[in-house]
């Protein structure tokens, strides 16, 4: 069975999505960053910014991962 890539973080700008995605590949998490480029094309509200996904079983590791990131960066 294939697994899903779920939308674990959303950002409004692609280097906020590549530093965590860097942060997620440093917790030994692959991940991968998609729709970098949709709001610089076309820069409404209507389109979402940069995602981060991962594999749906790493869902849960991976958002402890970012949380804890944010709570160390404050």
């Amino acid at each position: 069975m294939v697994e899903k890539l779920v939308v674990v973080a959303q950002f409004p700008d692609y280097i906020g999505a590549e530093m965590a995605r860097q942060t997620l590949a440093g917790g030994g998490l692959e991940a991968v960053v998609t729709g970098a480029n949709a709001s610089s094309i076309c820069p409404l509200p209507v389109v979402e910014g940069p995602q981060v996904q991962v594999l749906e079983s790493q869902v849960r590791r991976a958002r402890r991962i970012l949380t804890s990131h944010q709570t160390q960066e404050l």
